[in-house]
């Protein structure tokens, strides 16, 4: 049985139509919660941690909304602050002594419910510290690295500026280097060039980790991170030539303190520049990252890490909505008959089932990802460089597919539960506006899909001159080499090979548009940007294929073996519900490259409304298996209980105007004006 916990003090009592899902369900949850978890060890540990960290936690997280925002960044700051004590009192319980898992935790999803106003810190434990890690010498890990990582100062990582955001050659925010006094001179030479956005920057932190352009005898040298103070430690306020603040109220992430911040004649130490890579020298000699790609590295690390949240993002929406279908009961299917579970409208399964096969898939491709993260990464410390624009790429594909499916994911599950699903007790507003916010940080997917399109036509180059392939490009060989696709037998490994024969295709059109546009005279760059729409689909395809490749080999792998029968057949539904519909929603692309007969269509359809028949009865059990705490979802629809109607109730009740019988505004303004005979 997954952790659970009531918020609003309503029976505990399973609703009845919850229990009956349960019951009827074809596999064990808990064998389902081990395999999305890493195993029966990772998920005890996950259950155990949510068991110190909620308990004392009994607010729903809807109240937070009634606060001012200064109450909420307040609020975040406290709850920030009390997560990182618990988390350091369970390491000195669990591991004294040894090394500190703590401030992993404190950025990981498995706390996500613990700071519901938000963490202004988030940025610092998610990215600043391995950045120095990664980006800085032993010397500066010593001196600056460990004390943020043992949260004895603040920081954020200060990379987009007001006018600059993913075109990171085009950041204005210039750090001179001044050989007399060994020095960095840091400036903002336009108001575009202030940073702007990240997290904590407003009034929380008092360091940050700087990305500027370096420039030396006025020569620009590229992108460089540098360690800044900008706060004095003691009395908080900003330091001479810093201007800070907060940039205001957002869709979502109301606690976290996003920031601005401009330089006018700042100096900082030579040896604040990070200086594992790329080097200035006493004299002002510059000596080069022995890879450029290295410098952007921390963010390749940062889109691995999006992808995999944004599939647990649509898997906590799916959670909600389903659980809220199998309690809510409307609209008769035949006539005289009683109102049936919405789940049992086929119309709501489309909406409910497909994204739950999404999660699982993205979830999967996620994994592979972070796996070559750590090979390439592996290579990096032994000097090998060659995995890295494979890795770039393929990071910029995931990330740009898992937010935006997520953000369409999770509004489409929000419309899925009417208008409950608008108020703010349902929750799903605020994983529709974090998904919604990582489509545009740490890259705009637009750019990001650009990017990997530019990788797709190297690589198409390469394929028609048999060149070596990276191995997530490989299915690019043989359509370069003119073999076709074969014939449409509409298995599983089938649609999958026809999803990469369609990405191939649309990746051989914007080759030849692209070819076609420069021998009309165009610049590389003009036809470049000639062929975006090109690029971005063949783009989108590329990343496709290889989530429904990852997706296939991992049900039908070697790891099927030690699964059981039951739950190996309900990992082959979701497969079978993703791969049909992912070849439905991207039929134009394989139909210009494949011929499918009438008959071939009508069997998709048949074989998605079969699949969506079969899921039916383990719905409410597969999104059980996601194990999600009711402090996480934090959802009067979607806790485990599934009292919904109770906690709807509860929680308007406890809205600050239900307070008093008559508002004060009765006196003040409505009975005035009724009283005014306009």
């Amino acid at each position: 049985m997954p952790a659970k916990q009531n918020l609003v003090r309503v029976s505990e009592v399973v609703n009845p139509d919850l229990q009956k899902e349960r019951d009827g369900a074809s596999f064990r949850v808990d064998e389902f919660a081990r395999w999305w978890h890493g195993g029966a060890e990772k998920l005890r540990f996950k259950r155990e941690l949510e068991q110190e960290l909620f308990n004392d936690m009994t607010e729903h997280s809807t109240l937070l909304h009634y606060k001012s925002y200064e109450e909420i960044c307040e609020l975040a700051l406290k709850q920030s602050f009390t997560l990182a004590r618990k988390l350091r009192a369970i390491q000195q319980r669990i591991n004294p002594g040894g090394n500190d898992i703590w401030p992993k935790l404190f950025s990981s999803t498995l706390v996500w419910g613990a700071t519901p106003a938000g963490n202004p810190f988030l940025v610092q434990f998610a990215m600043v510290v391995d950045a120095i890690k990664m980006q800085g010498n032993k010397e500066q890990w010593e001196r600056f690295g460990k004390r943020v990582e043992n949260f004895e100062i603040t920081t954020t990582y200060a990379q987009t500026e007001l006018g600059h955001g993913t075109f990171l050659r085009g950041l204005e925010t210039r750090a001179d280097y001044d050989r007399t006094t060994q020095e960095f001179v840091l400036n903002t030479p336009t108001l575009s060039a202030y940073k702007w956005w990240p997290g904590g920057l407003g009034h929380c932190c008092n360091y940050c980790l700087l990305v500027a352009q370096l420039y030396i005898d006025n020569e620009p040298k590229g992108v460089q991170m540098f360690f800044v103070q900008v706060r004095d430690e003691e009395t908080h306020m900003p330091l001479p030539g810093i201007d800070i603040g907060e940039i205001g109220h957002k869709m979502g992430f109301h606690g976290a303190n996003n920031g601005f911040l401009g330089f006018k004649n700042v100096r900082i130490p030579r040896t604040n520049m990070m200086m594992r890579n790329a080097k200035v020298q006493p004299d002002g000699t510059f000596v080069k990252s022995p890879a450029s790609v290295l410098t952007y590295f921390t963010m390749v690390m940062m889109r691995c890490m999006i992808a995999s949240d944004n599939a647990l993002v649509l898997a906590i929406a799916a959670t909600i909505a389903t659980r809220y279908s199998a309690v809510r009961r409307q609209s008769p299917i035949n006539p005289n008959e009683p109102e049936p579970q919405i789940i049992d409208h086929v119309t709501q399964q489309m909406k409910l089932f497909p994204e739950i096969a999404t999660a699982v898939a993205h979830q999967l491709a996620t994994k592979s990802l972070w796996s070559i993260y750590h090979e390439t990464y592996g290579d990096i410390e032994r000097g090998n460089y060659t995995r890295l624009p494979e890795l770039h790429n393929l990071a910029c594909s995931l990330k740009a597919l898992c937010t935006a499916d997520a953000n369409a994911g999770a509004e489409r599950l929000r419309l899925a539960c009417g208008g409950h699903g608008y108020l703010s007790s349902a929750n799903l507003h605020m994983f529709v506006a974090s998904a919604a916010a990582a489509c545009t940080y740490e890259g705009e997917n637009t750019v990001l899909l650009l990017q990997v399109g530019r990788f797709l036509m190297k690589s198409w180059r390469a394929a028609r001159e048999a060149e070596p392939l990276a191995p997530t490009a490989s299915y690019l060989a043989a359509p370069a080499q003119g073999k076709g696709f074969g014939k449409w037998t509409g298995d599983l490994a089938n649609i999958v090979s026809a999803i990469q024969y369609a990405a191939a295709n649309q990746v051989r059109l914007a080759f030849e548009n692209m070819a076609q546009r420069l021998k009309q005279g165009q610049t590389r760059e003009e036809a470049a940007n000639n062929t975006g729409l090109e690029l971005t689909q063949a783009a989108e395809l590329h990343g496709r294929s290889f989530i429904a490749a990852t997706f296939l080999a991992h049900v039908t792998g070697p790891a099927a073996a030690e699964r059981s029968a039951e739950f190996n057949r309900v990992l082959q539904n979701l497969l079978e519900l993703y791969l049909v519909h992912t070849a439905q929603r991207h039929l134009s692309a394989i139909m210009q490259c494949i011929s499918l007969s009438d008959s071939d269509l009508r069997t998709l359809q048949t074989r998605l409304e079969t699949a969506l028949k079969k899921l039916r009865p383990d719905a409410v059990a597969i999104v059980d298996g996601f194990d999600y705490h009711d402090r996480l979802l934090s959802s009067t629809l979607g806790s485990y209980a599934g009292n919904v109607y109770e906690s709807l109730f509860e929680l308007a009740k406890q809205s600050p105007l239900n307070q008093q019988p008559v508002p004060k505004s009765f006196h003040t303004i409505l009975k005035p004006f009724l009283k005014s005979n306009l």
